[in-house]
């Protein structure tokens, strides 16, 4: 277990880097117009937090059709409850789309391969009651930014198990680099490090992300909880065996790709091995 300790603190200063910039000068003010502030930042907000939440309902509706309403009887659906509590989903939300699984139509779990560009590549995981329907929508979202469907993709990944942690544990006081590898070394998980790609609230460091074998991915979740740090969530995950670099002008465009694909409905799930 001593690599898992020399790995995380390798990358551990990564958690500073991806974290919010302190400003040390005068902050630049966007003007006092409200009506500018609502268009520009809450729209977009509220926008994807009803795209999220639609994704959100439709995975809780298919894991209570699959395993039964009961989230301590059904461990998929008890890791979507819990994802959803970490995004602020509404109580009465969660609990009218679990009662809503009996009347909702069964959906198809599918992953999709595809190649972005610079070659780099894509794995979508999706949920939808209409498969020829979403698959006409993602060959399209590629088309438009320069990516294809593309067998083989899954080859760049490896299927692992993550367990997502907040930045604060259970009584609120930020995890320390020394708590966190402990943590680590207690729990039985291979390496930690920053979740780079999602962030708790605005002004907070990002949350921690634990990666262990599959099988051992509910035991590293609740040892984590024993020790007062605080799951968001635990999913068997694809993560890249290596990541690509792009160069400026193909990395904007890849960046587009994965905001058209962050932005269709029936993409629960997007992972990608670009740097």
């Amino acid at each position: 277990m001593a690599a898992v300790g020399a790995l995380a603190l390798a990358r551990w200063p990564r958690l500073v880097a991806a974290g919010r910039p302190l400003h040390v000068g005068p902050p630049s003010w966007a003007g006092h117009n409200r009506w500018s502030k609502v268009r520009n930042v809450k729209g977009p907000r509220d926008a994807a937090r009803s795209r999220l939440f639609q994704r959100l309902g439709l995975m809780l509706r298919t894991a209570a059709r699959e395993g039964g309403p009961d989230p301590a009887l059904n461990a998929q659906l008890a890791n979507v409850v819990e994802q959803c509590r970490a995004k602020n989903m509404p109580k009465a939300s969660i609990e009218a789309a679990i009662r809503g699984a009996e009347r909702s139509v069964a959906a198809s779990r599918l992953l999709y391969e595809a190649r972005g560009p610079g070659g780099s590549a894509l794995l979508l995981e999706v949920l939808t009651d209409n498969p020829r329907r979403s698959q006409q929508d993602v060959r399209l979202i590629l088309t438009r930014h320069g990516g294809t469907m593309a067998e083989g993709a899954r080859h760049g990944f490896e299927q692992k198990g993550v367990v997502r942690v907040g930045s604060r544990d259970l009584q609120g006081h930020p995890v320390s680099l020394e708590a966190a590898l402990e943590a680590a070394l207690e729990a039985g998980a291979q390496d930690v490090c920053p979740d780079e790609e999602e962030e708790e609230e605005e002004e907070e460091e990002p949350a921690l992300k634990f990666i262990c074998e599959t099988s051992a991915l509910r035991t590293v979740q609740e040892r984590l909880e024993a020790s007062g740090l605080r799951p968001l969530s635990a999913a068997i995950e694809y993560l890249p065996r290596d990541r690509v670099t792009l160069p400026e002008g193909t990395r904007e465009q890849a960046e587009r790709l994965l905001q058209a694909l962050g932005d269709c409905p029936d993409i629960v799930r997007l992972y990608h091995n670009i740097q």
